[in-house]
């Protein structure tokens, strides 16, 4: 009686229609581009005359709709999203677009400064009151501090290193910082 039940509900889902029947959607995934081919994609959107924004690197709502606009155009299915059919008619090679880009080497570790960068780390701190100790060009925990409470306050990752986008925030040159 129990396997009767059972395959019973089995003929039944199958005698119903197929519209009433209901699929989970396929899934998909979504490859983010980094900023630099983003641009290489707006640039080719503003050379069709579908794009006027700036290209910035940032995918936004305006750069969507000039794509749409561009899929539409040129007969292609409109989903808003860089396909590679939609890339090979803008000219654009989807590998290249998304080729690995190479991250900036780590800066070596702050205690590997030279007492002259550690004082002007220091003394910058100190102007954007973020550092209140001796300008000592000893590298120590207040530094320390100093520099993970400027990266919070600026919406870094507050991991205490002197990175690029640390350095560049703070309005130091990058050959301020020599190491031993």
């Amino acid at each position: 009686m129990r396997y009767s039940v059972i395959l019973g509900s089995v003929i039944a889902l199958a005698a119903l229609p197929a519209a009433a029947q209901t699929n989970p959607p396929p899934l998909a995934y979504i490859e983010p581009l980094p900023p630099a081919a983003v641009q290489n994609v707006q640039t080719k959107l503003q050379q069709a005359g579908v794009y006027t924004g700036r290209i910035d690197g940032i995918w936004g709502a305006d750069s969507e709709a000039a794509l749409e606009r561009f899929q539409q155009q040129h007969q292609l299915q409109v989903t808003g999203q860089l396909n590679q059919a939609t890339a090979a008619t803008l000219g654009l090679d989807p590998n290249t677009l998304l080729a690995a880009v190479t991250p900036p080497p780590a800066p070596p570790p702050a205690d590997h400064l030279l007492p002259a960068s550690v004082r002007a780390v220091q003394a910058r701190l100190g102007a954007l009151g973020f550092y209140s100790g001796a300008v000592d060009g000893v590298w120590g925990e207040g530094t320390q501090v100093a520099i993970e409470s400027f990266q919070r306050a600026r919406g870094l990752q507050p991991d205490g290193e002197l990175g690029p986008a640390t350095v560049t925030a703070m309005g130091l040159a990058p050959d301020v910082l020599a190491y031993r």
